[in-house]
């Protein structure tokens, strides 16, 4: 049966109905290769939550947020990666007493009930934040566009709170230490996140680190130079620092967090691993495709701008393999469009076509692991709004989380000279093992169409008998720029604040046509494959 859609232009937004449409008739055969490649990390894709929601701390209590937990849980496995510019300019104090939010919601959490389903900030202090944080999402936004940073503080329940959340949402910590505490001989100053480490290791948190963030640009923004070798020796002696903790002497250590690979990045990252790079866990950078000031519709439907991402990978391996062959690779930090976001484009639906042209392209590469900047903070790049509803993007990494596994499969279009080709993009993993909706060696496929014509995929003839789950997700309002998403026609929406939709496929019967439409993206789960790599 084929799913036929009409495509009127209006202002740049285009708006889908269920009636007749042209399609394009020529069919993409999808050819995929069954060798299988060590299989990703489970954790593949996580979440960050941008050090600035603590440079105010009270707003830390946005974290006790049940509906936030449940989305957050649905993500897991995941790392959560507490970090970003702020993290450089946050100091620990033990003794500091903590804001009213703070002491409110830690009591409340602390001695109420240990236990995660009893975890939850008081309605009146969230709404009170609520209230609150527009002012402060502007004064983030304000130095971010500045580059000057004030000094902020965070307290012992500012960390009982964000481990609690991670805790509860079954993601694994990674906090940023202050990499700008300097001595003399500008050389790193450990003796404020010794007394961060001490108090969690007082708690028993079992966590990972990371030191700074994007050290490329300390001297944009704080007037600091540190060169790569300099850092190297910093992350010697943080791994030194750790290994004197029963609890954190094998505890994970990520970095450096360096930004894009420019040249002088790539110098920094070279130098950096020479030094220093036999003690990290996983080498991290940062990818942005655009500039969320100045970005456009047509940036985020370019498939041009999708494959600059290949060039970047490329780069890090190449510097990674020529100084610590074998290390794993991290996008520690990624979204669509740095600064914030563009609003109105990466909250929206189409911003999907970067995010899972992303996914699908650093598995393909070799990515272990890609960190979505942000899970919730300011900005307009997050999965959760303010409001805590769930962006389009959220639903995209859910049903990723659901359908897609770790191991990676090679597909491509076989024999197609169709001038679409670079705009319809396809990936191939197996299928998730944990889904005990499908079985041991199915197969699933993930394409998206950036060309404006409805486009038939066509799977190998080896797979041709099977049955296939459809999982086709459109804008909610049927506008590029919605918030709202449909799976399958119908609007992805929460339950309750305890409970996330099930997400069904349509089941389409073996030779039926997969019709993905124009400026859409979709998953397909094909049954009984019994791929050989994925068994």
């Amino acid at each position: 049966m084929h799913f036929i859609f009409c495509i009127v232009i209006l202002a740049g937004t285009v708006f889908y109905t269920r009636s007749d449409f042209l399609e394009n008739n020529a069919k993409l055969e999808v050819q995929l290769e069954f060798s299988g490649r060590p299989p990703l990390n489970p954790r593949f894709l996580s979440v960050t939550i941008d050090a600035s929601l603590a440079s105010e701390p009270k707003y830390i209590a946005f974290l006790g947020s049940q509906k936030l937990i449940t989305l957050t849980r649905g993500l897991s496995p995941a790392f959560l990666r507490f970090g970003g510019t702020q993290s450089d300019f946050l100091f620990f104090e033990p003794e500091k007493s903590a804001s009213e939010e703070e002491n409110i919601f830690w009591e409340k959490s602390t001695n109420q009930a240990k236990k995660c389903e009893e975890y939850k900030v008081p309605l009146s202090v969230q709404h009170k934040l609520q209230s609150q944080w527009p002012i402060q999402e502007q004064i983030i936004l304000k130095e971010e566009f500045l580059k000057k940073y004030k000094n902020s503080t965070i307290t012992k329940e500012t960390i009982d709170l964000l481990y609690r959340f991670a805790n509860c949402s079954g993601l694994h910590l990674i906090f940023g230490l202050n990499a700008l505490l300097r001595n003399v001989h500008d050389q790193w100053n450990s003796s404020n996140a010794k007394l961060l480490i001490d108090y969690c290791a007082s708690r028993k948190y079992n966590m990972s680190w990371e030191l700074g963030n994007e050290p490329n640009s300390f001297k944009k923004k704080s007037g600091l130079y540190i060169n790569g070798f300099q850092l190297g020796k910093d992350f010697l002696s943080l791994h030194k620092l750790l290994s004197t903790y029963l609890r954190y002497k094998n505890s994970g250590v990520y970095g450096p967090d360096i930004g894009q690979p420019k040249k002088p990045s790539q110098k920094m990252l070279t130098s950096f691993l020479k030094e220093g790079g036999k003690v990290i866990n996983s080498v991290t950078w940062h990818h942005y495709y655009v500039d969320g000031r100045t970005a456009s519709k047509r940036d985020f439907l370019n498939p041009h701008i999708l494959d600059s991402l290949a060039s970047e990978i490329k780069t890090v391996f190449q510097i990674v393999n020529q100084t610590v062959p074998g290390k794993l690779v991290w996008l520690g930090e990624t979204s669509s469009a740095y600064g914030g976001g563009c609003p109105g484009l990466s909250d929206t639906y189409i911003d999907g076509f970067m995010w899972l042209d992303k996914l699908g392209m650093s598995a393909k590469l070799g990515i272990d692991v890609v960190m979505r900047q942000a899970l919730f903070g300011a900005g307009s790049y997050n999965l959760v709004d303010s409001d805590f509803e769930p962006l389009p993007d959220y639903w995209l990494s859910l049903l990723f989380k659901k359908l897609v596994g770790s191991v990676v499969l090679n597909a491509s279009f076989k024999n197609s000279k169709d001038l679409y080709e670079p705009k319809i993009r396809v990936y191939a993993h197996c299928t998730n093992a944990d889904n005990l909706k499908y079985r041991t060696g199915d197969v699933s496929v993930f394409a998206m169409n950036l060309s404006n014509h409805t486009q038939q995929i066509q799977l190998p003839s080896s797979l041709s008998g099977k049955f296939i789950d459809e999982y086709l997700l459109l804008p909610g309002d049927g506008r590029l720029f919605s918030k709202t998403v449909l799976l399958n026609g119908e609007v992805l929406r929460m339950v309750d604040d305890k409970t996330l939709p099930s997400l069904d496929g349509k089941e389409k019967a073996p030779g039926s046509p997969l019709a993905l439409p124009s400026l859409s993206f979709g998953f397909y789960v094909v049954k009984d494959a019994k791929a050989s790599a994925c068994l």
